[in-house]
């Protein structure tokens, strides 16, 4: 995993995001659809996919129960990669609203070791005033 933020941390002005959404522990469902919906469209074959809906969901589920409780994943594509980012504005606010994480009891940290195994490159930007996380992911042609 990448800490350089890289050229394609944000999208540039001449490309137009495909995928613009917030996020909060109620609609991943929604996001993982229009996700997947969206990297189809973009031209990724069937398990490339599965994989930006992977790494798509882990990065906002994590905003979700480490950082703010909710966020925005934007998507674009450049003809050659498409590009997922899951930004958050930052550490939780520690309140009786924030869900029980005894609920999410699971082996911690795999996560990001997967996205790390199928995205081509995972760029981390994590100041003070929250998280942003852009994995990139070649478009190969169908198989």
């Amino acid at each position: 995993m990448s800490s350089d933020p890289g050229p394609s941390q944000a999208p540039p002005s001449t490309r137009t995001a495909i995928l613009n959404q917030a996020f909060d522990g109620d609609s991943l469902y929604a996001l993982r659809a229009a996700v997947a919906a969206h990297a189809a469209e973009a031209g990724l074959p069937r398990q490339q996919v599965y994989d930006v809906v992977t790494a798509a969901h882990e990065l906002a589920a994590n905003a979700v129960r480490h950082g703010a409780g909710h966020g925005r994943l934007r998507l674009w594509a450049d003809g050659r990669s498409l590009h997922c980012q899951v930004s958050d504005d930052g550490p939780a606010n520690r309140d009786a609203t924030r869900p029980d994480t005894a609920a999410w009891h699971r082996e911690h940290g795999h996560g990001l070791w997967i996205i790390d195994q199928v995205a081509e490159q995972v760029n981390l930007d994590r100041d003070p005033a929250g998280t942003t996380i852009t994995v990139t992911f070649t478009i190969s042609s169908p198989s």
